[in-house]
């Protein structure tokens, strides 16, 4: 595999640290900037907009560009966008540094699978796309444990500074390695985007990925403090983060086989169900500490595990409804999981401030329990199209 793809992966690490680590520093940025939890959470929700805004919005405006000069200019301003969170006077301005580094995200998930590609053999693609994910999770598993330390040992300012180091050095080594010539078609127009989204049957599934994936969010945004409320100090949070990244990896995995064994819709009924159970269950664990360690483990298998088979359900809906848009619709489903992040931030925002930090885990399978009947749903349909289509195959031939 070329060198350059490890310009991507290196772009991947660290997007996919500064997405997620503010969780982990959420209380610490509340009680330095002087505001509430419900607007710390924000910072999760905005980015996660931004991202949302910037995958297919971005994407299409900017699909002239020279695939070089765009990556570029993204880890720009996604070192930028962390370095003005490092110097952030108050909290207008690290939202705004936020929106801007999820804006980069966005676009930079968008378009780095097509650089991947271009980059291999036809044949490598797969593997490819693969490496270049693989930054993902590994941020996962160590960028945000990492992170959440720097943050709690010597302060969350420092942390950002350390993502835009990490921002700085993909900018330098794909500038170096990154070919100035990437054969490249321009993204679909958003008018075309527009009509993915008038097919019913991929709203069902951009819903199912919005509701499902959020509802793990609403407790998610919240981990830190409800985990310091049960009695973790700040510096075990981070550890309790490391076990929730590996288990991530592992459920990953998992749910990508069990979808190509059963299929994405029986996958999908299983891990929803074990994540609102899962749930529900740390409603009750989180005030003990190695039960709750136990119920976070056994989340983070399931939390992601998801999205294997969200993916390749939206892609095979794709082929049977919008065959020449496949591509807009997989992008769009990505735009989905940032919309129910952001939603779930806010919605996790209002159960605290509300009712309390202890219902956001209850509340949150809940709304994971409207995903699993969204897919018993689009199970159903599937099950009716099958049915259907032996009558619906044989066409009279026209007469002469």
């Amino acid at each position: 595999m070329p060198i350059a793809l490890l310009a991507l992966t290196i772009s991947a690490f660290a997007i996919g640290t500064t997405e997620f680590v503010i969780v982990g520093l959420l209380p610490t940025v509340a009680a330095d900037l002087q505001i509430g939890l419900p607007s710390a959470g924000l910072l999760v929700s905005l980015y996660a907009l931004g991202v949302a805004i910037g995958a297919p919005v971005l994407t299409a405006l900017t699909g002239k560009l020279p695939r070089k000069a765009l990556l570029l200019g993204l880890m720009a301003l996604f070192t930028l966008g962390n370095l003005l969170a490092w110097q952030a006077p108050g909290y207008n301005t690290l939202v705004a540094a936020r929106i801007l580094t999820g804006l980069a995200h966005g676009v930079f998930f968008s378009i780095g699978s097509t650089i991947a590609t271009g980059l291999v053999p036809k044949e490598k693609a797969a593997s490819a796309i693969a490496i270049m994910f693989t930054g993902l999770t590994v941020a996962l598993v160590t960028g945000v444990p990492l992170g959440t330390f720097i943050g709690q040992h010597f302060g969350w300012r420092e942390t950002f500074l350390a993502v835009s180091a990490l921002g700085a050095i993909a900018f330098v080594v794909s500038l170096i390695f990154i070919p100035n010539t990437i054969r490249h078609t321009a993204p679909a127009s958003i008018a075309q985007q527009l009509k993915v989204l008038a097919q019913p049957r991929l709203l069902l599934v951009y819903a199912t990925t919005a509701v499902g994936y959020g509802g793990s969010f609403i407790p998610f945004t919240f981990l830190a403090p409800i985990l310091q409320q049960s009695g973790f100090s700040a510096g075990a949070v981070g550890w309790v983060m490391l076990v929730y990244g590996v288990s991530v990896a592992v459920g990953n995995i998992w749910g990508g086989k069990l979808a190509d064994r059963k299929g994405p819709i029986a996958a999908l009924k299983l891990i929803f169900a074990l994540l609102a159970a899962v749930l529900f269950v740390f409603n009750f664990t989180a005030p003990h500490p190695w039960l709750a360690v136990a119920t976070v483990l056994l989340w983070g298998a399931v939390a992601f595990g998801n999205v294997p088979g969200l993916q390749v359900y939206v892609v095979r809906q794709a082929e049977r409804h919008t065959p020449h848009a496949v591509d807009v619709a997989s992008g769009l489903n990505i735009a989905a999981f940032n919309v129910g992040i952001a939603f779930a931030a806010w919605a996790g925002g209002l159960v605290v401030t509300h009712i309390g930090l202890m219902h956001t885990p209850w509340i949150g399978a809940v709304v994971v329990l409207g995903a699993l009947a969204l897919t018993f749903w689009s199970g159903r349909l599937d099950s009716r199209d099958r049915a259907h289509a032996p009558t619906l195959s044989p066409r009279r031939a026209p007469a002469h």
